[in-house]
């Protein structure tokens, strides 16, 4: 799920504050500690080989973010493709594959547990 900003409902207005709210964006229910992450991306980057050996080989923690540039694609089990672009808030379910259309920062909010094991296990690909 992604949503440009402009996209984004506001619920307040008054001189020097705009505030915009999304509601039911995701779910967070019984994950406990949540990680705040920040990734700077290059184009081209693709997890598809480095998630070999998760579950269905794809991601299967949820994340929660903005991207602050660039420009990034996800595929889900069903072959489901979804772009997120500068300025966009996202929402990725668990699984998932993301591949780097444009040089990209993004920041992230995951639970802790699962994103652990993921990034593990993408170091243990890189080590080879």
């Amino acid at each position: 799920m992604r949503i440009a900003k402009e996209n984004v409902d506001v619920k307040m207005a008054i001189p020097g504050a705009v505030l915009r709210q999304q509601t039911d964006f995701g779910d967070a229910t019984g994950f406990g500690k949540i990680g705040a992450e920040y990734f700077s991306l290059s184009a081209g980057v693709d997890t598809t080989q480095l998630f070999l050996g998760l579950e269905g080989n794809m991601c299967q923690c949820p994340h929660w973010g903005f991207v602050l540039s660039g420009q990034i694609t996800t595929t889900d089990a069903d072959g489901i493709q979804e772009t997120v672009n500068a300025n966009d808030l996202f929402y990725w379910p668990p699984g998932h594959n993301v591949k780097v259309n444009a040089d990209a920062e993004i920041i992230m909010f995951s639970p802790q547990h699962e994103h652990t094991h993921v990034i593990n296990h993408m170091l243990e690909k890189v080590k080879g």
